[in-house]
């Protein structure tokens, strides 16, 4: 059985975007609202009755609950940084992503604070480099201050941030939209 907090990221993230309250697809998958909200929180030990149920309620199959679809927050510190010795220098790599879609590089002065920015498509996320100075960045619940040499890759399919904490900052962005979505509306 996969990890039951995938599952409870994977059940909200789903009822979210198909904007139910917990009662309703409670309701809809004949499960006990507190049983649901269990799953969500992962202090909840599912059986496979009740994955299927929620599932159904979902309209997707038992394996969107059980792989991680949606993307974590990940912040690599420049003091931790791993430098990989090449022929012709250093190389760091900040993160792999795998899929297709469409990928939008910039370099992003930033000159005002963080402000929270809307949701983008479905699956969406944004991988930001800090080059110089200090930025705010991370979805609105879950922000993070980060120094040069910081990178984070975040969802831009919830609101987020992306802003100077400093008097200026500059910001390597990339940007990954992909090209089919990621769920399916009920």
């Amino acid at each position: 059985m996969s990890d039951v907090g995938v599952v409870g990221r994977n059940v909200r993230r789903l009822r979210t975007e198909r904007h139910l309250s917990l009662g309703a697809l409670a309701k809809s998958a004949e499960l006990a609202k507190q049983t649901l909200a269990n799953l969500e929180s992962g202090r909840g030990n599912p059986t496979v009755e009740t994955l299927l149920a929620v599932a159904r309620a979902l309209g997707v199959g038992p394996t969107w609950l059980l792989a991680e679809w949606g993307s974590p927050v990940i912040v690599h510190r420049s003091g931790t940084a791993d430098w990989l010795e090449t022929p012709g220098g250093r190389r760091r790599d900040l993160d792999q992503i795998f899929g297709t879609g469409q990928v939008i590089t910039s370099l992003v002065e930033l000159s005002g604070p963080a402000a929270p920015a809307p949701a983008r498509e479905p699956g969406t996320l944004l991988h930001a480099y800090v080059v110089s100075g200090q930025v705010a960045a991370g979805p609105v619940e879950d922000q993070h201050r980060l120094d040069a040499g910081d990178f984070i890759r975040f969802p831009g399919d919830v609101p987020h941030v992306l802003g100077a904490a400093s008097r200026a900052a500059t910001v390597h962005l990339v940007t990954t939209v992909p090209r089919v979505q990621q769920f399916r509306e009920p």
